[in-house]
Order: C-alpha cells, then structure tokens, then sequence
C-alpha cells in the first residue's frame, strides 16, 4: 500500500488568469500539507491557456503550459477549470468526464444555463462535480447548503453575492457619489472591470441566485428564470431617500418558498433597514442570509471575489475530491427531486418604497390612495413634503410636493399596475423613484 500512497493525483488546471495563477500557486507552494490533508501528492500535470507568450508572473515551470486543453484533460485524475463562460468550459469539463476525471470548476455562468447536463455526465462517468467558488469566492456557503442543510427545510436565502455593485453602493452611500463616479471608483480599485456590465446589470448575481435556489429547494432552476434588476438606475437621490428611512440600498440575491409551494428567485436593488445584519456588509464583501426550519436563521460572510479567496474554495473542493479517490466513494450529486415551480416576478411578494412628485394642492393624497386601493396594495406610510419648482409651469400657483409612499407586501405585479396607474394621474408631474424593500 505503500506505494499507492505514494502515487501522485494528477491535477489538470484550465486558465490561469488571477483565480487560476492563485491556484497554481498554492498548489505547488502547500504541496506537502495538501498531501498530507489528503493522503497522496498531488501534482500539478499541466496548465491549458489560450496564450503562451503571456508574461503571468507566476514561478511555474514553463513546460506545464499548454494550448491543447483537450489532450490534458484525458490525463489527469482531477480537472479544475477556472477559464469562465460557456465553451470552451463546456466541452472541455464533458471530455473530462468521459476520460474519468472528476471536475472542481468555479463557473457560474455555466451552471446557471447548463448544471443538469454537467450533473448527468458526472453521475454517468461516477465522477465528482464540485464548485465551491461560483458563488461568493471564498465563503464555505454551497457545501453548508447542499451537505450541513440536507436535513432540514431551507425557506429563504437572501445575500449581497456581487462584490462589484456592494462595492459601488456602498461608496454611494457613504460619499454621496453617483453611480458613474462610484463604478470609476471601483475601477480603479481592479473592483470592477473596464467593461462591468455583467456586474452592474444584475447577470453575476442571477446566475449565483440560480445555484443557491437549485440547492437550497431541491430544484431546477436557470439563470433565465431568475427575475433580474440591475443598479444603473440607481441615483444619489434614491440612495439619500433610503437614508431619510434609516435604510440602506443593497443589490440582493432573493430566493425564497412561496406559502402555495413555488418558488421565487430575483435579483434587484432594495432598501433593508440599516439594523439588518446586510446592512453592514460594507465594499466588495458578500455576504448571504439563510432561513431554515430547524436551524432557524445563518448569515455567511467574507470575501466574495479576488485570487486567493476564489482559489482558496478551489483548493478546498480539490483536497475534498481528491480524498475521494484515495478513499473511495463520492461526493453528493445533483438533487432536484423536489420539482417545484418557478414562479414569475408578478407572483412574488413584496414591498415598494413610490416617491412621487405631484401638484401641491387639496385631494392629491386622496387620489393616489384611490390607486393603491383599486389595485389591492396596502399602504403601510406616507411622507408629504413641499418642494418649490423652480420655474416649472407645470402648475398654476408654481409649486409641488413630494409624497413619499412605503407600502406593505402585496403581488409585485399589484405594484407594478399601481405605478402604471399612478402616472395616468393629472396631478402626479413624476414617479421619481421605485424601489422594493426587503428585510423586514
């Protein structure tokens, strides 16, 4: 047996970009402690990159680079594919699979559109699929999810998983800054990317919210179901509005149980009181709250992004896999026996926080109750001060007010029509600003 113990697990690495050079370098750097962890070496067979010309200022051994990914990934026991987006990923993780190799992958994007064929090629080949790093870098929150709460009944899961936007919401917050000065700052920072649109515009956090609802309610769910709202609309005004309430704006991840049995997974801005515990989550931090029924409510924390917080989920995955192959056995599957329906926006509940700028003048508040009320949207607060419009004719007597409506849960599409209605009004000049509040 002796000699077994001696034979290394060979360990086949695609991308090496940051995650990817974080990776490469931990693994050779902790060699003797990961194999110590795991009961054999692991070693480091190749690298698939794209380019090999590329400076990446990494102390690695220039013949582990490869351009012929497809010939790697046949000889290696584990492939650990960091490279990102649909294909070549895709492919690349179905050759492994086929070659028996077991895959640790931290590709959001992919499992969001395509888990189920990746989970059915991993179970045919009695192979492993591990992705710790899809969500949140390096906070364990997957495996709490898929192994420490499978015997209970998981309600919602709601989180800050995008550390871009908690980065460019919370400078606006805290400066006073505009959305286009707070995303330059974040540039600056390497927080966002000179392009951060899959950021800003809510596509990242859908596909994490479409892992954590697959895992946490036992169900298939896409990215292309997830309800998704980014922060570009998001103004100084609607940030200083959320202040004036002692609230806080937060991009959120929302997956929750509905009361008939279904399902609702949305991504959108919304205001939480700033006694929530995401309220203080401050940066690029993510951070994501869990509501269980036995284990009542667990908050996770810590980095969401960066190199060695990503690789440091990969190589947690990878020591897990491995221990497999030298033990024996494997790690748990897809579960989707649950089956539940996906519900639309308009059937999830939730509460919108209006402000309107309408005509200074008698019946106005009478009016816009009327809407609410014809739509079954109950008002929980109202705030009605004067504004003067400053050469707006749009009045008689020159003036207007802005009136400022919380309201309690109702349908999101029972909102949406109270908005729709609410402009139709000859007294509301605008709706100055939507948004939903959660966190009660």
């Amino acid at each position: 047996m002796e000699s077994d113990k001696q034979t290394p697990i060979r360990i086949a690495l695609l991308g090496c970009g940051v995650v990817g050079g974080a990776v490469a370098t931990l693994l050779t750097a902790n060699a003797a402690d990961l194999a110590a962890r795991v009961g054999r070496p692991l070693q480091l067979v190749g690298i698939g990159v794209r380019r090999l010309d590329r400076d990446r200022g990494l102390d690695l051994d220039p013949a582990l680079f490869t351009l012929d990914s497809e010939e790697l990934v046949t000889r290696a026991d584990i492939v650990v594919e960091v490279i990102g987006g649909i294909e070549p990923a895709r492919s690349l993780i179905l050759r492994a699979f086929e070659h028996g190799a077991s895959v640790v992958t931290a590709n959001k994007a992919l499992l969001a559109e395509d888990g189920p064929t990746l989970y059915a090629a991993a179970d045919a080949a009695g192979v492993d699929l591990y992705y710790e790093a899809a969500v949140a870098g390096a906070i364990p929150l997957l495996r709490p999810l898929r192994e420490s709460l499978a015997g209970d009944d998981v309600t919602k899961v709601l989180g800050i998983v995008n550390g871009t936007t908690n980065y460019v919401l919370d400078k606006m917050d805290s400066t006073g800054a505009g959305f286009t000065e707070a995303v330059e700052a974040a540039q600056a920072l390497g927080y966002a990317e000179a392009d951060p649109t899959a950021d800003v515009e809510g596509f990242d956090a859908a596909a994490k919210a479409a892992i954590l609802a697959s895992l946490a309610f036992h169900t298939r769910v896409s990215a292309q179901q997830v309800y998704r709202e980014g922060i570009t609309e998001v103004s100084a005004a609607d940030v200083q509005a959320a202040k004036d309430m002692g609230c806080v704006v937060k991009l959120l991840a929302i997956c929750e149980r509905s009361e008939d049995g279904g399902v609702g997974v949305r991504v959108h801005p919304a205001m939480i009181p700033r006694t929530h515990p995401l309220a203080g989550v401050r940066e690029a931090f993510n951070a994501v709250f869990v509501e269980a029924d036995a284990a009542g409510e667990l908050m996770f924390y810590g980095r969401g992004a960066g190199g060695n917080p990503t690789a440091s989920a990969v190589l947690g995955d990878l020591v897990a896999v491995a221990r497999h192959r030298v033990g024996g056995g494997r790690g748990p599957g897809e579960s989707a026996y649950a089956d539940l329906p996906v519900l639309d926006m308009g059937d999830s509940r939730t509460r919108y926080f209006v402000s309107l700028d309408v005509a200074d003048e008698p019946g106005v508040l009478a009016a816009v109750a009327t809407v609410f009320a014809d739509n079954a949207v109950s008002i929980e607060t109202v705030r009605q001060q004067q504004v003067r419009a400053s050469g707006d004719d749009s009045y008689d007597d020159g003036q207007r007010a802005e009136l400022v409506i919380v309201t309690h849960a109702a349908p999101d599409s029972a909102l949406a029509s109270t908005v729709e209605t609410l402009l139709e009004l000859p007294q509301v000049h605008e709706v100055s600003s939507v948004m939903r509040v959660e966190g009660d």
